[in-house]
């Protein structure tokens, strides 16, 4: 058993060599298989360790986070990040199979439960209205005495990852359609690299979604009532939604230009026109994201 430090930070080459180090001490070869045990970072990193160590040997995901079960693990992207940016190094690596104990769900801090939904909702906001609109009323308080939230999860959690397999089986590569999955992330990683990653990444793809609702709203692409809509949700589970003030503008644009989506010095965003109908954009003008992260800011 291998074991890593908890957190972003820790996802970095330096860690990775040192798994490699220890996997070779142990004598493991290709005829083995990695079995990840943890929430994204975990995932994301192993995973990345498992397509590369002897060119690839098998993985197996066994995610403990609600994050890492409706998104990290599903769909075959590994990686780590770089000082200039996040999931700059990776490898698409799809697991033998992923399996995830809902039980352990029940033992996360309420933040990282909350940071789990941001990529349920963000999933609904993308193509399953139904999804979506179910997080607009009811208790989302992670308690061993809410007993209807403990008896949707799984519904939840299916119904999540069916947006993001659907997805990922027509564009595995990420070379079109899958982009969608992005959706709030260009915002949401710029975010959390410019806090130190003080602001886990569900809270920074919550502050993204609001932000993408915004831009959206500012080139006339959907009602504004929509960012509303989001913002109340999102606060209704307990996420934040406006990026900190003590973040600069323009750190996180800056930031930004590490975005995998970006064509040479154009940045490119998912945007959304309703509930369900989100799409692919390069045609923003600085000005307008500007704009958008000033008014997002508090």
């Amino acid at each position: 058993t291998l074991t890593v430090p908890a957190g972003e930070k820790y996802k970095t080459l330096a860690t990775v060599n040192t798994l490699y180090s220890q996997l070779l001490a142990a004598g493991v070869d290709r005829k083995c298989t990695i079995v990840t045990l943890g929430g994204g970072v975990v995932g994301d990193m192993a995973g990345f360790v498992a397509a590369s160590y002897m060119r690839g040997v098998p993985v197996v995901q066994c995610p403990t986070s609600l994050l890492s079960m409706v998104d990290a693990s599903v769909g075959g992207k590994t990686g780590v990040d770089l000082p200039e940016g996040k999931n700059l190094v990776g490898a698409f690596k799809q697991p033998q199979a992923v399996l995830a104990d809902l039980t352990t769900l029940q033992t996360l801090p309420t933040i990282e439960f909350a940071a789990g939904l941001a990529e349920i909702i963000k999933h609904g906001l993308i193509s399953n209205p139904d999804l979506f609109t179910r997080f607009e009323s009811g208790d989302w308080s992670l308690r061993p005495d809410n007993t209807a939230l403990l008896a949707s999860l799984q519904d939840l959690v299916t119904a999540a990852i069916q947006v993001k397999r659907d997805i990922v089986q027509e564009d595995p590569y990420e070379l079109g359609r899958r982009a969608l999955l992005n959706l709030g992330h260009t915002f949401g990683h710029a975010i959390e690299q410019v806090s130190g990653y003080a602001v886990r990444h569900g809270e920074g793809v919550a502050m993204g979604l609001v932000a993408a609702a915004h831009l959206s709203a500012q080139l006339g692409h959907c009602d504004p009532r929509l960012q509303t809509r989001i913002e109340n949700v999102l606060i209704h589970v307990g996420l934040p939604t406006r990026i900190p003030a003590s973040l600069s503008s323009t750190e996180i644009y800056r930031a930004m230009f590490s975005d995998k989506k970006k064509a040479g010095s154009q940045l490119r965003f998912i945007l959304i026109r309703a509930v369900g109908d989100a799409f692919f954009t390069g045609e923003v003008e600085e000005t307008a994201v500007f704009n958008t992260l000033q008014a997002c800011q508090f």
